[in-house]
């Protein structure tokens, strides 16, 4: 759980500040109180994702002052994911690369020259899934495209970060209630496996946010609508940054901007807020 006092963590000199949030429709976000939180906090770079609205609303809802790529997904009202920046991009790409997903909403990836260095960062947004259904063979597949995928962008540039909600708790310590979903779509040996190889030496990323945390429990960054489970902190740390480890290496003051109460969220996940010291 962060503190009001790690959220308004003044940033260093030369940092790049990356927010990752899944909005739960970008509408329903502002309507909540999404613009407060976002001029407070410093941001240069803000992926997101589960936008769910039509381009024009989300530049209007941004304003003038980012430069917004988005992928709004084929399927109105579904998934779309967005990278909103300070710098214009120098290249953008707007799906993981496999026609199949080709119109999703799921993966935007933009080039950003920062002090000289190229930094890819991308906002993904994986398949919630869901056990013995199409759902979840969609998300086995889109899982084995980032095996290929991953490497390749790690060939092309030493600074490369995948943010977003990925859907999966890695470890028991990203679940608060891991032994009751062994058996639910989110935490299936058979998924957690693409993240061993993730962070493992086959592909070799580094899961910032674990790292800065070390082995503790969360800090979580999704809890169910349902019941107490914001309350309780009955959590899922299904956020991520995944960076390189030349950028990993950079990273600083990740902070989950967990809010006070249950009445003021916007959304039910809560940022992923991470510092990269250039």
């Amino acid at each position: 759980m962060s503190t009001a006092e790690e959220q308004n963590q003044a940033k260093n000199p030369g940092a790049v500040r990356v927010a990752s949030v899944n909005l739960n429709g970008i509408r329903a976000s502002y309507r909540r109180g999404m613009a407060d939180w976002l001029k407070d906090r410093d941001i240069d770079i803000l992926t997101m994702q589960e936008v769910r609205a039509p381009d024009e609303i989300v530049r209007e809802l941004l304003g003038d002052d980012w430069h917004i790529l988005h992928a709004e997904a084929e399927a109105k009202g579904r998934a779309g994911v967005a990278i909103a920046s300070r710098q214009a991009p120098q290249a953008t790409r707007e799906h993981i690369g496999e026609d199949y997903f080709k119109t999703s909403g799921r993966w935007v990836e933009a080039d950003f020259d920062i002090n000289g260095e190229q930094v890819t960062v991308v906002s993904a947004y994986v398949h919630s899934g869901e056990v013995n259904s199409p759902k979840q063979d969609d998300k086995y597949r889109f899982l084995e495209v980032m095996t290929t995928k991953l490497p390749e962008l790690k060939a092309t540039s030493k600074h490369v970060l995948v943010t977003g909600d990925l859907n999966v708790g890695h470890t028991e310590r990203d679940i608060k209630n891991w032994k009751g979903n062994v058996k639910n779509s989110g935490f299936l040996p058979e998924e957690r496996a693409y993240f061993d190889r993730f962070f493992g030496e086959e592909i070799g990323f580094k899961d910032v946010a674990r790292e800065l945390a070390g082995d503790v429990d969360g800090p979580y960054t999704w809890w169910s609508y349902r019941g107490k489970a914001f309350d309780n902190d009955t959590g899922w740390r299904i956020d991520y940054q995944m960076a390189t480890p030349d950028l990993a290496a950079l990273a600083s003051n990740a902070v989950v901007d967990r809010a006070p109460t249950y009445d003021t969220r916007f959304s039910d996940h809560a940022p992923l807020v991470i510092d990269y010291q250039f």
